[in-house]
């Protein structure tokens, strides 16, 4: 049996211009690539086609694949590129109806069976982690799949949940996710501008799941506890990537990179001893910060250390996260500069609960940190994360899923417009970057960081075009 996954690539967020933000910040689907690598290692034949590296319509993607036909099509979407994923499937049944389409991904495992019931182009859905789930449907060719634990099929004509999947307990039995499927990498894949050292790059997610229960968070896929790989199987994923790929630079995209402390002792004392030269970025919690931790992250080759602040208003962030004193973030953060690393902070506009006055104290707060750079997204309401339960509550929604990707405000807090939203996120941009010793910072990039700027300069038409349209 032949497998295809697919990764659709959802709506152009910036109507007819190009698309600058795959061209700046193209990550590998390493989900996908996962149970690719878990299918492959048990003999099935895989193809994967990922939207976002290969820039494709759907008419012909579809012709692309009806050329050498697939048994079975397994879509990975975000909400944002789930309508997208689904027009594709329907292109493909009106063609070939025998092939079997299977989605999964947050979207999928957020909404669950019901999805079955509107979109009958969808044959079968994967709920959760995907690895163990999309091999036994494999290799049962798709019979009694309702005695396959953490799947989705229709019974009776009606979408129903089978038994939940048991989480996978030691993620070092997975193999590698399979690089070697995407037919570009790493050339065609880059981290975000200035935020590595070197090139080729890329991101690795060394654990599952998180402790924590943000509202803004959806937890739908890997749920709520924390596994981890341990520091050995970190060790060699990455002695991999550089000797099969000649990656010299890797972004730990796990939500919580420094949870276990051990582990991370671990990783940077075999990393030091392994002589490994490549540096590495990661995403920390202020809670997790000391100056020990410091200077382990930066003797094992930590380049840049990522914060999520989210905002600079204590009674908002109180009513959304675990509430972490504003006036000890700077400190730590000032901490991470002093050890010799960039410091990064990501912040939401537009949560439940912000008005005018509460977006500018986030935007004054982030103005007076040691942040070297920011990143801004717009505040959306997964259909996984808590606060969708109660989001109309909070404002207006207008729940359109193919903008669902943080670049549009399709939530509105109450007492607040659209315009006055995207003003103050304007805003909050312009003020940051428009600051000498920011502009200084990227200056330094020549020499710090010349890929980026390498490819900042090849792309520079597009990017004055959209500073234009955003009045940067």
């Amino acid at each position: 049996m032949k497998v295809l996954f697919i990764h659709p690539h959802g709506s152009n967020w910036l109507g007819s211009q190009k698309d600058i933000s795959s061209v700046f910040n193209l990550m590998p689907p390493l989900g996908m690539m996962s149970i690719a690598a878990v299918l492959e290692q048990n003999g099935i034949e895989v193809e994967l086609i990922d939207c976002y590296g290969t820039i494709v319509t759907p008419e012909e993607l579809v012709k692309q694949i009806l050329h050498n036909p697939p048994d079975v099509i397994g879509f990975s979407c975000t909400t944002s590129s789930f309508l997208q994923g689904n027009h594709i499937a329907t292109l493909i049944k009106e063609r070939r109806p025998e092939i079997i389409t299977v989605f999964g991904g947050a979207h999928a495992c957020t909404i669950g069976a019901p999805l079955l019931d509107s979109f009958p182009d969808i044959d079968y859905l994967v709920i959760g982690e995907g690895e163990q789930t999309m091999l036994e449907l494999v290799q049962s060719g798709f019979r009694n799949v309702e005695a396959i634990a953490g799947a989705a099929c229709r019974i009776n004509g009606t979408g129903t949940l089978t038994a939940p999947r048991d989480l996978i307990r030691n993620l070092d039995e997975l193999p590698f996710p399979a690089y070697h499927l995407l037919p570009n990498f790493p050339k065609r894949y880059n981290l975000p501008l200035f935020s590595y050292p070197t090139a080729p790059n890329t991101s690795i997610i060394s654990s599952r799941g998180c402790p924590y229960s943000c509202s803004y968070c959806d937890r739908s896929v890997f749920s709520s506890g924390f596994r981890f790989n341990s520091p050995e199987y970190i060790i060699e994923h990455i002695a991999m990537l550089n000797r099969d790929y000649g990656i010299r630079h890797v972004f730990f995209y796990d939500d919580l990179f420094t949870f276990d402390r051990k582990r991370v002792a671990r990783f940077c004392e075999l990393k030091e001893q392994k002589a490994l030269k490549v540096t590495y970025n990661c995403i920390a919690r202020l809670e997790h910060v000391d100056g020990e931790l410091l200077g382990l992250l930066k003797r094992s080759g930590c380049w840049q250390v990522n914060f999520g602040i989210e905002s600079g208003d204590p009674e908002v962030l109180k009513q959304h996260r675990k509430f972490f004193g504003l006036d000890q973030v700077g400190m730590k953060l000032k901490m991470v500069k002093d050890a010799g690393m960039r410091v990064k902070g990501l912040f939401m506009v537009g949560l439940p609960g912000e008005d005018e006055a509460a977006i500018r104290r986030t935007i004054d707060y982030a103005l007076s940190l040691p942040l070297d750079e920011i990143n801004v997204t717009k505040f959306t309401p997964f259909p996984g994360a808590p606060i969708y339960k109660t989001i109309r509550e909070h404002g207006e929604f207008e729940e359109k899923w193919e903008l669902m990707n943080c670049l549009n405000f399709v939530f509105i807090p109450s007492g607040m417009t659209k315009e006055q939203l995207e003003s103050l996120y304007d805003e909050f941009i312009r003020r940051f970057y428009h600051r000498r010793h920011i502009n200084l910072g990227y200056a330094k990039m020549l020499w710090k960081s010349p890929h980026s700027f390498i490819t900042f300069l090849r792309n520079l038409p597009e990017i004055l075009a959209f500073a234009l349209k955003q009045k940067w």
